[in-house]
């Protein structure tokens, strides 16, 4: 009898999740520990593992879909044996790959009709577009008709594959329901890169992309989007933080101008060793220093008891096209700043590549959100729970502060504190900031 192997929990949180590719396919003979495809949990992509020696007689999900727990992804068994589909269940999204390969000309033809009557308008408006594309087949993936700062609709799994190829997603044009790139375009773009370098002739390299002064039409197209399952959890997480916890907010402003010199000093310094310290690995390794000296902010509050943890795991938020994530710098008190840096930057990219394990994303117990790269000067982050506090750093600014009685021209730095009250107390949490003050305008000691 045939093996069915489900959807398992690969994450606390886990509801569904999606498969982002397989790396086998039916017909293939398999055995107990082999990765069959991976998964997309709410955190990170994760392989998913072969319990069975057999043959994969039956694939029930296609790439791309979403799978709840429990729920069946393909059969393994003897070679030769018959499966059919559990009750309720249908092979069908399976099958609906080949089309995609085969006719993605009649699938652009056929998403119009199943779009809404608002974007069916929207495409009449822009027929001539489509037409000088349909006289070019070859170059149809590669001259889209889509409008300055319109927001690109693609399917995870052909935003992934973009990624891979390099390929800017913004460059082609998608055959499927209402204009969305699936696949199947994506790979058609990768075998003709010539016309998607074309497409972006539109706007220079590196300006504001935000659309056109005096531009016409809609600022994009009518549509609901199915809730992916990282930002159903960070709803649900957000709206239990903001509704349960006690906010409370503490502002300080430092003197950026010691830390930006001796980060410029080392970076040059050991440009050799391939050393690049940011303002970032700073304020990770700073706010390490800062629990250590006022360690009643490194804590969680329990219901009936308060946690007080004896290590800071300092996390730090890493955005991600469909929500974010924060990866944990383990430890961080006990390691040199350049530690910090490098694990930081790694966890950054597994981050971004969703190829995190679980351990290096749970079990933070202190958080930091920078959008001072962003231009933000001020704001007030949602704490992250379990922990009892987050801090907010904004981008340094230029301007006239006071030095030895004299108005000079300096760069200042401001930090945000939001402290869960039921842990922390307004007094805490000035103490907690003015630590951080301290080691941050004298960052020598971080050194140490």
């Amino acid at each position: 009898m045939a093996n069915i192997i489900e959807m398992p929990k690969l994450s606390d949180t886990m509801t569904v999740g999606t498969l982002v590719k397989w790396l086998k396919k039916e017909g293939d003979a398999v055995k107990s520990g082999d990765t069959l495809a991976e998964v997309e949990t709410d955190k990170a992509t994760m392989e998913l593992e072969c319990f069975f020696d057999g043959t994969i007689l039956k694939i029930f999900a296609e790439a791309g879909a979403q799978v709840a727990l429990g729920e069946p992804l393909c059969a393994v068994g003897k070679p030769g044996e018959t499966v059919d589909a559990p009750a309720g269940k249908t092979a069908a999204p399976a099958a609906k790959e080949e089309p995609k390969k085969e006719a993605a000309a009649a699938k652009a033809e056929a998403a119009p009709q199943q779009a809404a009557s608002a974007e069916k308008k929207e495409a009449e408006q822009k027929k001539p577009s489509a037409e000088s594309q349909a006289a070019a087949p070859s170059e149809a993936k590669a001259a889209p008709a889509r409008a300055s700062g319109e927001r690109v609709k693609i399917s995870p799994l052909a935003k992934k594959l973009a990624d891979e190829k390099g390929i800017d997603p913004a460059s082609v044009t998608g055959s499927g329901p209402g204009g969305r790139i699936v696949r199947s375009d994506i790979e058609a773009a990768a075998k003709n890169p010539k016309p998607a370098a074309k497409a972006s002739s539109g706007g220079s390299a590196g300006s504001f992309s935000g659309g056109t002064v005096g531009a016409k039409g809609p600022i994009q197209d009518d549509r609901t989007v199915t809730v992916s399952t990282m930002r159903g959890v960070i709803a649900k997480r957000l709206l239990e933080s903001k509704t349960t916890i006690p906010h409370f907010y503490l502002d300080i402003e430092i003197d950026a101008e010691p830390l930006l010199a001796l980060r410029e000093q080392l970076n040059k310094g050991l440009e050799k060793s391939g050393v690049k310290l940011s303002v970032n690995d700073f304020i990770l390794k700073g706010s390490a220093e800062a629990l250590r000296r006022v360690p009643d902010v490194n804590a969680a509050w329990e219901g009936t008891q308060i946690r007080y943890f004896g290590a800071a795991h300092v996390s730090f938020a890493v955005a991600l096209p469909d929500g974010l994530i924060t990866p944990v710098v383990k430890d961080a008190h006990d390691k040199s700043i350049f530690q910090v840096s490098t694990e930081a930057k790694s966890l950054g990219k597994l981050a971004k590549d969703k190829k995190l394990k679980p351990d290096q994303f749970t079990g933070g117990t202190f958080c930091v959100s920078n959008l001072g790269m962003m231009g933000i000067p001020k704001f007030y982050p949602i704490i992250n729970p379990p922990n009892a506090a987050i801090l907010g750093v904004g981008t340094t600014v230029t301007k006239p502060v006071v030095k030895n009685g004299q108005i000079v021209i300096g760069q200042t730095l401001t930090l945000t504190l939001s402290a869960d009250h039921r842990v922390v107390d307004g007094a805490v949490g000035a103490q907690f900031l003015a630590a951080l003050k301290a080691v941050l305008e004298s960052p020598a000691l971080l050194l140490v």
